[in-house]
């Protein structure tokens, strides 16, 4: 079994590149079988959930070379449009290619999507956009089978801004006849990147990042070459890995105003955070300040994956810190773990309440989510003595060599598989 070991206790100093984004490059390797041409693809991780996306397009029929950090797609032959339970089961976005199928083929048949257990995720407004848009789904024996001739644009709204169902819709509307609008949609910065993608691709799609976005129906697409954004919740767990070790560190290839929030509480924290065009610097110089409150929510909000890290700096704060989780009701997971750190934490439903201690202490801990195996190494970071973390098919989801990025600046970390 992996593991990732842990001398706490050293400062961080230097400078590390975050990776491109996982939550945008997934969505952008399903729309890859919209245009049934080239697709080019750079700066992709190395991540479990990348490669899940890559064996999906080949059992679809792609044709699919992974170089260095490019990934090259070429759709033209796709030979079916059924993706079996066996590739679906490994993560939850891989429910982005119904809608990309269905665009294709104009029908689909995939089984449920997996993932990490966060709690109900339902995809419900998924499959009540695809029948508001004239398709015919059927759920039946774990399976979700959809079908159409024509699909029929419509002023969609979403109860929820959901970035699953906001992506879905753009993707299975994109070679539609007419223009598809959908209301309360979800502003998160890979959905931004999706759209300019598809835009690249030919499509005509307009307002992503605000609560409404249009999707003027096209005819045909054309090959594509898009080099995908940062990674902005890799980029706050090595803001968190310093704030929680304490140093001075310097993250380049990102999008300043892309972890805002994030940077906002750890300035609050009492930490020093500057930023230029695409480069972020942070301080830590001193314990952490506690925080008030802080809530989960979607973007422009505090980001529910970034939680699990700002806990970790949060326990060994100089107070107490409240946090709402108000995404996933099942995203405390870590709190055991932490806890037998020697954090002080306690959860009352959405509610954690995280008194600081002056220094956590090192012992064997277990992920059970990915942004839970980030907080716990980065618990680690702080901690006196040896820490332990397993349970790194979590965080190989999410994160391409986060030991190594940590070890460049310093840490005493290895990996042992």
């Amino acid at each position: 079994m992996s593991k990732i070991i842990i001398e706490g206790g050293q400062r961080l100093e230097g400078v590390v590149r975050v990776q491109g984004a996982k939550n945008a490059v997934l969505p952008i390797l399903a729309a890859t079988v919209i245009n049934g041409g080239k697709n080019i693809i750079r700066d992709c991780p190395r991540l479990k959930d990348v490669k899940s996306s890559i064996d999906i397009l080949k059992g679809l029929g792609c044709n699919v070379t992974w170089e260095g950090s490019t990934i090259i797609v070429d759709s033209e032959n796709i030979s079916t449009h059924h993706v079996p339970e066996s590739l679906m089961r490994e993560m939850r976005s891989s429910i982005m290619f119904l809608g990309a199928i269905v665009a294709r083929c104009r029908k689909a048949s995939i089984s449920m999507p997996g993932g990490c257990e966060l709690g109900p995720r339902p995809i419900d407004l998924h499959l009540k956009a695809f029948r508001q848009l004239g398709i015919k789904v059927d759920e039946s024996h774990g399976y979700i089978n959809c079908e159409v001739d024509d699909i029929k644009p419509d002023n969609i709204h979403l109860d929820f801004p959901s970035v699953g169902a906001t992506e879905n819709i753009m993707l299975v509307t994109v070679l539609s006849k007419g223009v598809t609008t959908i209301n309360n949609a979800a502003k998160e910065p890979e959905i931004v990147d999706l759209q300019d993608y598809l835009n690249k691709m030919g499509a005509k799609i307009s307002g992503a990042g605000t609560s409404v976005i249009t999707i003027e129906g096209v005819d045909r697409l054309h090959n594509v070459e898009h080099c995908v954004i940062p990674d902005r919740i890799v980029a706050s767990s090595f803001l968190a890995a310093t704030a929680a070790a304490g140093g001075h560190v310097t993250l380049t290839n990102v999008v300043p105003e892309h972890i805002h929030p994030v940077v906002s509480v750890l300035k609050d924290c009492g930490f020093e955070v500057s930023s230029q065009a695409d480069t972020v610097t942070i301080k830590a110089e001193s314990r952490p300040l506690p925080i008030n409150y802080i809530r989960t929510l979607p973007h422009p909000g505090f980001p529910t994956d970034a939680q699990a890290p700002i806990m970790s700096v949060l326990s060994v704060a100089d107070g107490t810190s409240i946090i709402a989780e108000n995404m996933f009701e099942n995203r405390y997971k870590h709190v055991a773990e932490l806890n037998r750190m020697g954090a002080d934490i306690k959860v009352d439903g959405r509610i954690a309440v995280v008194k600081g201690v002056k220094r956590l202490s090192g012992t064997k801990v277990a992920a059970t989510d990915l942004r839970g195996a980030a907080a716990l190494i980065i618990a680690g970071l702080n901690a006196e003595g040896t820490t332990e973390v397993s349970g790194l098919c979590h965080l190989d989801r999410g994160y391409e060599n986060f030991d190594e990025g940590l070890r460049a600046l310093g840490a005493n970390i290895k990996r042992i598989d």
